[in-house]
């Protein structure tokens, strides 16, 4: 799922295109609707071509209300920048453009809207060609432009095809087991209790999970989940969710806290920070300056520790630490802006490298400054667990030689990712660490386990439903469907410990041939049961003298005689000789002792033995040597 959101000036038609597009009033306010703009965030959805639900998250334009809008921008996935063709840039275009930018949204399209108003086509090209300089040198440098009217609809199939195909190019979010939801609106529905809102990343959230809300610490459960007023079950990363909780009121809940599971985040007021000064300040960024730090949906006064430098001027980059004046729940790779507090302007913002560095650092020093360099690119956990994102399961000697860090610092981290269940080995590892590294033993993240989980259940569901008096699927069939949608190859060493482990955790069943989900039965309805009844009635009559699997075939149909095959009702010892589970297990123990007794016995012996005719006898002692219970000796079987 993804999720866009708007960004432009005041009055240039944002909220009025949405509505166009999803047929839904993004402004739900009273004074909104009076003063025709924005003043909160509004939402919305649009399904697009291929069928996939997007969320719309419209920010208001007004220089008032850029807190506002910051709250909104934080988790979207592309942008739907709106421009005004009547009027071209404005302030908070270039704004709102820095903010995308800082946050480093990759994904966007510029709707020109209001073409209506413009009749001279001169003008449209030069409003175009001022939009294409302005986006020069920003993460949307390359989004199309699309000339639209919300008033008589042109442009608009267009401008929905773009997004579409902006949102091709933008990967789905991770699921990392880690979920949180920064909080941007908090209400109560009568009868149903507080409700909170937000796009949710890192992980899923399910309908009676306990959760922890942060900083404040307090817990709650959650009552129900919905996404575009649809009731859900389980809410996936990248989706935008409203969530009733119980056991805390709406005003325990402040705009900007984070919904998780409990022990997973931690809030912090100190964080290491890269952090980029805009070129058009109007002075340096000096040490210990005061500013507003905003990421997520949070707000918080912070002051400015320079690292590596006395001040930074506009448009230089460089190392600082924040030291928030409230905690907040961050995590590494968290992007942030930065504002004055007076005038209130965007001055800046970055990336958070360290959201737990534990304590002040020193300023000028080398150490400090190489570590936050290394840091930049990934603590060592994330970059083991985004390996295994890209291609899992993954044998450890591979996972070692992809990683571009030391030996020893895989070693400590796999060892703290086994400990915590983030990460397992299919097999086992060998005892000796230091043999890690040349390893075949193959690894798994927890979330890449569920999904293989995931994906072989549905497999198996949809061939029991097909076949529902078969006992499982073929295990090669299976291989087979589960490779289709991977990366890793599964040969059969590794599908085996796939099954192996599944069947351990009494997921599904399996046996040499078949698989199968581990609550199937085989169940015959009355009509075949009662057929079933008669055919066996036929076999306890006569136990050696029993119908050809072929009258079974004839009676019963192939799909429920091998039914009965694979349920060890009957036991097919030939191509065409077929006995009761019950009568094959008595013959083979009088077989059995038979020998013991003489030393041997023939098929004319077994014949006599059960009064039966030399096909029978034949057929039973054919099929004990191949069960390797007996072996022949010239004319005679002895036990092996």
């Amino acid at each position: 799922m993804h999720v866009i959101g708007t960004a432009g000036h005041v009055d240039h038609g944002k909220s009025t295109l949405v509505k166009a597009l999803t047929g839904i009033d993004p402004d739900r306010l009273r004074e909104e609707k009076e003063r025709e703009m924005s003043i909160v965030l509004g939402f919305a959805w649009l399904t697009l071509p291929n069928g996939e639900r997007v969320s719309i998250i419209d920010v208001p334009g007004h220089r008032d209300f850029i807190k506002n809008m910051l709250a909104g921008v934080g988790g979207i996935d592309a942008v739907l920048l709106v421009i005004a063709a009547d009027e071209g840039i404005m302030p908070q275009t270039r704004e709102h453009l820095a903010i995308i930018d800082l946050l480093h949204i990759q994904g966007g399209v510029v709707a020109l809207t209001k073409i209506d108003l413009v009749n001279d086509p001169e003008w449209l090209d030069l409003v175009t060609t001022d939009v294409m300089e302005q986006l020069e040198g920003t993460c949307l440098a390359d989004a199309p432009i699309v000339p639209v009217s919300a008033v008589t609809g042109a442009g608009l199939n267009e401008l929905v095809a773009e997004l579409a195909r902006c949102l091709n190019k933008v990967p789905a979010r991770a699921d990392r087991g880690l979920p949180r939801l920064p909080v941007d609106r908090v209400f109560t529905v009568a009868g149903f209790g507080t409700v909170v809102t937000g796009t949710l990343t890192g992980g899923t959230l399910s309908v009676g999970q306990e959760v922890e809300l942060l900083p404040s610490g307090r817990r709650a459960r959650i009552r129900g989940l919905q996404t575009h007023k649809d009731k859900i079950e389980q809410a996936m990363p990248g989706s935008r969710v409203a969530i009733n909780l119980s056991g805390i009121g709406k005003e325990e809940i402040a705009r900007g806290e984070v919904v998780t599971l409990p022990g997973l985040l931690q809030a912090t007021e100190l964080i290491d920070v890269q952090l980029r000064y805009l070129p058009d300040a109007s002075q340096p960024l000096k040490h210990n300056a005061q500013v507003d730090f905003f990421c997520g949906a949070a707000q918080v006064p912070a002051y400015v520790r320079l690292l590596g430098a006395e001040k930074l001027a506009p448009g230089e980059t460089g190392w600082a630490q924040l030291r928030l004046s409230e905690p907040v729940a961050l995590v590494r790779g968290d992007r942030f802006i930065i504002r004055w507090l007076s005038p209130s302007v965007t001055v800046g913002g970055g990336i958070v490298v360290d959201p737990l560095p534990g304590r002040r650092h020193r300023r000028f020093k080398p150490e400090v400054l190489a570590r936050l360099e290394a840091l930049l690119s990934g603590t060592p956990e994330e970059l083991v667990l985004q390996a295994l994102e890209r291609t899992q399961p993954v044998e450890t000697r591979v996972l070692y030689q992809t990683l571009s860090l030391p030996t020893d610092v895989i070693n400590e981290t796999l060892n703290t990712l086994f400990a915590n269940g983030q990460v397992f080995a299919l097999d086992e590892l060998p005892t000796n660490v230091g043999q890690w590294a040349s390893s075949t033993s193959f690894l798994l993240s927890m979330p890449g386990w569920q999904q293989i989980v995931t994906q072989m259940r549905t497999i198996l569901g949809a061939y029991h439903t097909t076949w529902p008096l078969r006992k499982g699927m073929p295990r090669e069939e299976l291989r087979s469907r589960l490779q289709e949608d991977r990366t890793a190859v599964l040969n059969n060493r590794l599908f085996n410990q796939i099954i192996d482990r599944a069947a351990q955790e009494q997921t599904i069943g399996a046996d040499a041939s078949q698989i199968w989900l581990a609550e199937h039965q085989v169940r015959f309805d009355p009509t075949r049961q009662l057929a079933v009844d008669a055919l066996l009635e036929s076999f306890r009559r006569a136990p050696f003298a029993t119908p050809s699997a072929g009258e079974c075939e004839a009676q019963l149909g192939n799909e429920l005689f091998n039914a009965l095959v694979e349920q060890g009702i009957l036991v097919r010892a030939g191509p065409e000789v077929v006995f009761l589970a019950e009568t094959f297990a008595q013959a083979k123990e009088q077989i059995v002792a038979y020998i013991q007794q003489k030393g041997s016995i023939t098929v004319a012996q077994v014949r006599d033995l059960f009064a039966t005719s030399r096909k029978y006898a034949l057929a039973l002692m054919e099929y004990l040597d191949e069960l390797r219970i007996t072996k022949r000796q010239g004319d005679a079987r002895v036990l092996r």
